[in-house]
């Protein structure tokens, strides 16, 4: 099916539907808000470090990835939901992956900030 809005208006749509995304997953998902506000709180914090660019590029990719990886489980989450409440092996795996890709971003940042962070606080 062919997009009915083309230039500006297509990329101005896009930051619409992008920002119902943002409002629908903030008010209907407490792991969203709860993850967003670990990142937010070690976002502020990595500002204040002694770190160069790079390293601190690092961390904020490591928290921007949980970020991601718990959008992700939300889709997913959210599309079994709406084929049926019923249980199914099938849609139980494919939640549990969801769950296991938010499991592996945290621990993507607890290692990537031990190796960064480290040295620093030795």
């Amino acid at each position: 099916m062919k997009s009915k809005y083309t230039g500006l208006k297509r990329i101005l749509k896009a930051f619409t539907y992008s920002f119902d995304g943002f409002k629908s997953v903030f008010i209907n998902e407490a792991a969203f808000r709860q993850d967003l506000l670990f990142c937010l709180i070690f976002g502020v914090v990595f500002c204040f470090l002694p770190l160069e660019s790079t390293a601190r590029a690092f961390l904020f990719f490591a928290l921007f990835l949980i970020l991601f990886a718990e959008l992700v489980n939300t889709a997913v989450e959210t599309i079994i939901d709406r084929i049926g409440a019923e249980y199914h092996p099938l849609s139980k795996q494919a939640k549990d992956i969801g769950s296991l890709l938010v499991l592996l971003s945290f621990l993507h940042f607890f290692v990537v900030g031990t190796i960064i962070l480290f040295p620093i606080l030795k």
